[in-house]
């Protein structure tokens, strides 16, 4: 066999294995999301979840391109994000459920879910939040002198967000490690993005604060995983922070009782037509037989994570002030 002919087969079987890995975490995300929703239908669930469905390929690719001692900063749909950093589905589901053994005790909910473990720093329900935190997170990095990166998730809405400018400014005037990723889902609640800007291509921001912005194909999971890796990789040698804005679209209302009739129903068909787990399974890197034995081995991973946490303990009444900080 040839070198040439050893470097194709290499590289076919590192997409293979990168396909397979990518498959796995969407379809992870996409089957822990329902069952989500079915807490939620079945009255399981206290208050409200803002399911990450249809945007799978964003936090998928995004957040491969990391290291394990990593940032990030969420938002109020995090869950995807979790489960796209190997979060516990376990501690996972229970927190959602408020139960005593959730990542926060159950204190956090499905809203302020995060995993310390993973370097998640919480997901955050004001929208743009998470940015100034994704900053302070890259800003600690760079003082200590470690080569960590973080990656601040945001929607569109949030772009307009006095703290996306003023965090952009700093990150790009202190060369922070840091790279923007806004997932654009065209709404913010029920507000189309493109009736309240002007500009409609949200990654051209980046060029008023002098870094680079790049717009890539949300629903495809490669394309996300290449850019964030690239930006990712110049953040880690000292290079500055990047914007990267990811055209995507989520396929359920803002929250779980939002039936989202702001919305056409042919936009809402067609981005569904572009569902980003089949966008995948049509570039035919895996067979039906490796697809068939991932979804499977997901199935018992999301059947066991539903048990643990309907039979997990809620917390007791007299934790009720505990792990609260008074400054």
């Amino acid at each position: 066999m040839s070198r040439k002919t050893q470097g194709s087969t290499a590289k076919s079987a590192a997409k293979a294995a990168k396909a397979a890995e990518f498959y796995t975490v969407m379809y992870r995300m996409r089957r822990f999301e329902e069952e989500v929703f079915e807490f939620y239908k079945r009255g399981l669930m206290p208050g409200l979840a803002h399911l990450y469905l249809g945007e799978e390929a964003v936090a998928t690719g995004a957040c491969a391109a990391l290291r394990d001692d990593d940032y990030i900063g969420s938002t109020h749909r995090g869950h995807g994000h979790l489960v796209a950093r190997g979060a516990d589905l376990n501690r996972m589901m229970a927190e959602i459920l408020g139960k005593k053994t959730g990542y926060s005790k159950g204190k956090g909910g499905s809203m302020h879910i995060m995993a310390m473990d993973k370097g998640i720093l919480g997901a955050n329900g004001i929208v743009g939040g998470e940015i100034p935190i994704a900053n302070g997170a890259a800003y600690s990095a760079k003082l200590r002198g470690t080569d960590q990166v973080t990656l601040a998730f945001f929607g569109d809405s949030a772009s307009n967000e006095g703290t996306f400018h003023e965090s952009l400014n700093m990150a790009a005037a202190w060369d922070l490690p840091i790279v923007y990723i806004i997932e654009n889902n065209l709404f913010g609640i029920s507000v189309d993005i493109r009736r309240v800007t002007k500009e409609h291509d949200l990654y051209k921001r980046a060029g008023g604060y002098g870094i680079p912005g790049v717009c890539v194909d949300g629903n495809e999971v490669f394309e996300v995983y290449e850019a964030v890796e690239k930006a990712v990789g110049r953040a880690r040698k000292g290079g500055g922070p990047t914007l990267i804005e990811c055209k995507t679209y989520r396929w359920q209302g803002h929250h779980v009782g939002d039936p989202g009739e702001y919305r056409a129903p042919e936009e809402l068909a067609a981005w569904k037509a572009r569902d980003p787990i089949i966008q995948l399974e049509k570039k035919k890197i895996l067979s039906p037989k490796e697809i068939g034995e991932i979804r499977a081995g997901v199935e018992e991973e999301i059947a066991a994570a539903c048990k643990f946490a309907e039979e997990s303990p809620y917390p007791d009444e007299s934790e009720a002030f505990a792990d609260v900080f008074v400054g």
